[in-house]
């Protein structure tokens, strides 16, 4: 199901991201430019339902703070000298791998809110962009990431505790003096890992509202 970077009705202009529902059942639409917001809000909710979505959740206008709060993103940041070293090494995924990566990035991310159902199609763009990795330590798979520039886009643990040595090995990899990250705040563990290593709150991204 394709998404609808340009939504447009006579009420206003959003964008829609509908690629989830088939796997989540997951609607997500953006208040671009509104002279009639909750009309418009109604509109795009209206056919994200329309279209299979069981449950919608939208951003980017004052008129949804009457809605509760599904999950904000904020964006974190940290110095990489003072990121811990780790004898976990990088394997980059390969064509031979790339299925494998796909699989469990789907099976541990399920369930983390705003997170992507990762498609065959995804999966290959990752591989042409070469920043997936394995993360293993001896032969043993601590978990899955994507990192590349200055940015870790994801960290996936396949091991209970694995997620200081991934991100550590992650950062390493980067050629950067500082690195960021993106993170729900529903994601309280995640936030209390990355803060333990030295990460800071640099701002919100974005605040997403449920609609239904």
């Amino acid at each position: 199901m394709r998404d609808f970077p340009i939504f447009t009705t006579e009420n206003g202009v959003g964008s829609l991201v509908l690629k989830e529902i088939p796997y989540r059942g997951v609607a997500y639409i953006t208040i671009r430019d509104s002279s009639a917001p909750a009309e418009f809000l109604n509109e795009c909710a209206d056919f994200c339902r329309a279209v299979g979505a069981q449950h919608v959740y939208a951003s980017g206008h004052s008129i949804l703070e009457s809605y509760p709060v599904y999950t904000s993103i904020v964006q974190m940041s940290a110095s990489t000298e003072f990121i811990p070293e780790t004898d976990a090494a990088l394997f980059p995924v390969t064509e031979k791998t790339v299925s494998r990566w796909k699989d469990i990035y789907n099976e541990r991310m399920n369930n983390v809110d705003n997170a992507s159902y990762m498609s065959d199609q995804t999966a290959l763009e990752l591989l042409k962009k070469g920043n997936g990795y394995f993360v293993h330590r001896d032969g043993d798979l601590l978990g899955i990431g994507i990192a590349g520039d200055d940015k870790i886009e994801c960290v996936a643990s396949c091991k209970r505790g694995a997620g200081r040595d991934i991100v550590s090995a992650l950062t390493h990899a980067l050629m950067s003096d500082s690195v960021v990250l993106e993170v729900a705040t529903t994601n309280k563990r995640a936030i209390s890992l990355y803060e333990s290593m030295g990460f800071i709150c640099t701002g919100e991204i974005s605040k997403w509202y449920k609609i239904n």
